[in-house]
This record gives structure tokens, C-alpha cells and sequence, in this order.
């Protein structure tokens, strides 16, 4: 875990310095939201953010850092000297790892003096983009595969050791049921999955020997790939050979393919362990699998029990980034003694902010459903059974009324003044619940938000308040 605060953009400590010489170190609040779901979906899943909060921790300059600093012959001694001292003092608020968010929505908000707030920057969207676009990737997987077991062999394809670690952790949470990867095993306490290469087959005399030789070191946990020399004229037949032998001695067995056509061969497959007696023996899938791929043989019934997915899943696939981005809400006024809004104005509507400390409420039908994500200023409170009229956070003209049955607050604090607010998880705990909370959570909204392909649009509004505080800032501007 990197903990060195020189894991930040240098134009971060350029700033700071500004500030530092002008005493500008006000109060600040400050967003984390992302623009769009990745993958063209209808939802993402948030992770990242419990990994963020332990660096946040213990986030600070070394020496080594500082020395590093007088070197580059920019910065003053006396904001060397600042940095020495440097810790994160301020609050965090933000949803459960596990949410199920949406576009525009604040998932993390800061407050903080502006230079901490500055440095934080990069490291806190780091660590959320990146796990938040493996987990959002992997939630999709195992929602095609209709909730199979999905083991994520991605380690050989990640980007770098921490990239691998990183996307174990996120893919765990988005649905993964275990991982290759020995050292996130150990880690976060994901239980640890594998098979057999094609080097093990093809250094023994015969497939044969090599899958009786497997059997005999590891009988709880045969699973042969079938496909090295010939998937329906070798492999199977010889899987099944072995197969039955460790079925008189009371165990199962299970078969992978890992090439050629998944869809045929599963089934012709599937029909020799049939005929031969082995219907518990399971298929398992790999190779370079995407949601895409798994929703279209989960549609032709291939008879398929798992799957093994790495390099799209670790990676992000088509998708490099998540858009998630960190701007300016409020700050302190020396005038006024107060905080007041701020707001980022761009020619792109999707990229005008939502000015002021705002919380985030999801709003359930009667029969639990979540309905809409509401935006409302931290003096707004949302009650159930009562009628509101929600606006789009574009400011047009579309508008809702609802009137919803329950209401969840969303942000939570987390850190305040630098420390939590609760005791730290075990890791592999924590893991566990941020994993049950994205599967619970997905069981609240409808199927139609969740489609793999043209899903529906969810709603993210916001509150009549909210709006004419914005359209204020809009037409100041504008004048």
C-alpha cells in the first residue's frame, strides 16, 4: 500500500505551494462523481473507497520525500517545512463500497482545508476509478452468467503487480467467486481457484497419464482440460476414464474447455458425461470470455456451470477508464464567515457542476424497487411517504414527482478530522460485505437497468432547492 503523499499529480503540489504563500488554506468541500457508466451499461459499482480511506490514514511526507522536493528547486523551505508535518485532518463522507451508483451522483465528498484537499486528489481518484471500473466489469459478468460462479484468472494480464492486486480486490466485490491470484488470497481472504495448464498435460507420456496422475495428487479437486490435443476425440474420453475412476472411490470431477467453439463443444461434451454417467461432472469455461460472449451462450443454454474469466475482466476490456472526476462544491467565504457554493461552468451542459454540500438519497417504490437517486443540499432532508417533484440535473425541463415508500441516505461519514469513525475491518471481512451489499443492492433494481445491452436509463435528479441554486449560478454567469 503506497502511503508516500508524493503519490499525487506535481501541478497538486504547485498549487499547494500557491496557496501556502497567499494563506489561502480555507475550508473546502469537494465532490467525487463520475459522467457515464463505462460499457455503455445502466449501472456501475463502487469500489476503492475502503482502500482509500486506510491510506488516507496514514497519507504523508517522508524525509526522503521531502528531500526529493528541495531537489527539483521549485519549492520554498518554509512549504517544505509545511509538508513535513503534512497529514489528512479532514472529513470523509461516502457510500458503502458495493453501492450501485450512477452518473453526476457525489459518491465521496471531502471537506478539508484546500491544500489537503488538493494533494488528496489524485490518490482518491486512483483508487476508486480503477478498482470502481473492475468491479463495475465484473458485476456484468456474473449478471450474464446469471449468477454462475465466476472465477477471475486475470493476474498474467493486469496491468503490473499492483493492478492485479488491485483488480483481485474490485473484482471480488463485483461478483467474483474466487480469484488465481495466491497472494489476494491471502490478503484479502478470496478463496484461491485453479485447474491445470496445458504444460501439465503435455509433459506427462500421454493425456491420459497426465489426468491419472492429477487424480491421484489432487482427488477432491479434478477439473481436466480437455481441449490440448483433441477436445471430443481425446480429452473428453480420457477425462471420463479417469473421471469414473474417482467416482467408485466417492468423488466428482470436472472438465475445462479453453478453446474452439464453447457452445458446441459444451454440448457435445455434456452429452458424453451424460452418457457416460457423470451428470454431477461439471463444465467449466475460459478464454478471453466477455459479459457479451457469456450472455449469448447463457441464452443458447450451453451447459455451462462456471466460468473462468481474466483478461477483460482485470483490464476493463474495452473500456480503459472509469470518468470519475473531483471538483470544487463549496468554500469558506472570509467575508461572510460562511461556506458558500461553488460551481464549474463548461460549454458541455454534462459538464456543469452541481454547486453546494449535497447529500444523496435513493428513493424505493412500495415493493422495494429503487426508483431514483436524489441530489439535495445538506439542509434538505427527504421523508417517505410524502410527494416530491425532482428535476433533471441538466436544469431542462424534464421533471418527476414521486412519492416514495422508503428513502436511503447514502453518504456517510467516514473519517472526521482525519480519523475513522468506526474500527477498521479485518480486510477479508470488509470484503464480504461490500461483496453482499452489491448483490443485495442489484436485487433492488429492476431488470431493466441491468440488461447487458441498451439498458434502461436510471433516474438521477435533483431537488427543486437544488435546481434554483443552480439555474441562479447560471444566469449570474451568463449576465
Amino acid at each position: 500500500m503506497i502511503t508516500s503523499a508524493l503519490f499525487t499529480d506535481f501541478y497538486e503540489l504547485t498549487m499547494a505551494q500557491g496557496y501556502w504563500k497567499e494563506n489561502m488554506d480555507q475550508k473546502v468541500v469537494f465532490d467525487m462523481f463520475f459522467r457515464k457508466n463505462p460499457f455503455n451499461g445502466g449501472f456501475s459499482v463502487l469500489a476503492g473507497n475502503e482502500t482509500l480511506i486506510d491510506i488516507l490514514t496514514e497519507f504523508k511526507f517522508s524525509k526522503d520525500d521531502i528531500d526529493y522536493l528541495r531537489e527539483q528547486k521549485i519549492f520554498e523551505e518554509g512549504f517544505l517545512e509545511y509538508l513535513s508535518n503534512f497529514k489528512f485532518s479532514g472529513d470523509l463522507y461516502t457510500m458503502d463500497e458495493g453501492t450501485v451508483i450512477f452518473p453526476q451522483e457525489p459518491i465521496v465528498r471531502i471537506h478539508a482545508n484546500l491544500i489537503e484537499a488538493q494533494i488528496i486528489e489524485g490518490l482518491l481518484l486512483n483508487h476508486i476509478n480503477f478498482q470502481s471500473l473492475i468491479a463495475t466489469k465484473t458485476a456484468r459478468v456474473w449478471i450474464a452468467s446469471k449468477k454462475a460462479p465466476i472465477m477471475e484468472f486475470g493476474l498474467r494480464r493486469a496491468q503490473g503487480p499492483d493492478g492485479a492486486m488491485s483488480a483481485t480486490r474490485a473484482a471480488y466485490i463485483g461478483g467474483s467467486a474466487g480469484t488465481s491470484n495466491t497472494l489476494g488470497g491471502k490478503l484479502y481472504g478470496i478463496p484461491v481457484m485453479g485447474t491445470m495448464a496445458h504444460a501439465w498435460i503435455m509433459s506427462h507420456p500421454s493425456e491420459l497419464d497426465a489426468f491419472r496422475e492429477y487424480a491421484k495428487i489432487y482427488p477432491q479437486n479434478s477439473v481436466f482440460l480437455i481441449d490440448t490435443y483433441d477436445t471430443l476425440k481425446s480429452g473428453i474420453k480420457n477425462a471420463i476414464i479417469v473421471g469414473k475412476e474417482l467416482q467408485e472411490k466417492g468423488y466428482n470431477f470436472g472438465v475445462r474447455l479453453d478453446s474452439g467453439d464453447i457452445s458446441y463443444l459444451s454440448r457435445k461434451v455434456r452429452k458424453e458425461l451424460d452418457n457416460a454417467g457423470c451428470k454431477d461432472a461439471k463444465i467449466s469455461v475460459s478464454n478471453e470470455l466477455t459479459e457479451e460472449i457469456i450472455t449469448t451462450l447463457v441464452a443458447n443454454n450451453a451447459p455451462i456451470n462456471s466460468w473462468g474469466v481474466g483478461t477483460h475482466m482485470v483490464t476493463g476490456g474495452n473500456e480503459s477508464s472509469f470518468t470519475g472526476v473531483y471538483k470544487l462544491a463549496a468554500r469558506h467565504d472570509k467575508q461572510t464567515d460562511q461556506m458558500v457554493p461553488a460551481m464549474k461552468f463548461s460549454d458541455n451542459p454534462a459538464k456543469t457542476t452541481n454547486p453546494g454540500i449535497k447529500n444523496v438519497y435513493r428513493l424505493y417504490d412500495e415493493n422495494g424497487f429503487a426508483c431514483a437517486d436524489i441530489l439535495a443540499l445538506e439542509d434538505e432532508e427527504i421523508l417517505p411517504n410524502k410527494e416530491y417533484r425532482f428535476h433533471h440535473p441538466m436544469v431542462d425541463y424534464r421533471q418527476f414527482s414521486f412519492t416514495p415508500s422508503k428513502v436511503e441516505p447514502l453518504l456517510k461519514k467516514r473519517l472526521e478530522n482525519g480519523k475513522r469513525t468506526s474500527p477498521r475491518l479485518p480486510e477479508s471481512e470488509q470484503l464480504k460485505i461490500s461483496r453482499n451489499n452489491m448483490m443485495s443492492q442489484l436485487d433492488t433494481f429492476d431488470e431493466s437497468y441491468k440488461r447487458i445491452l441498451n439498458p434502461h436509463i436510471y433516474k438521477v435528479s435533483i431537488t427543486e432547492n437544488l435546481k434554483d441554486l443552480k439555474l441562479d449560478f447560471i444566469n449570474k454567469n451568463i449576465k
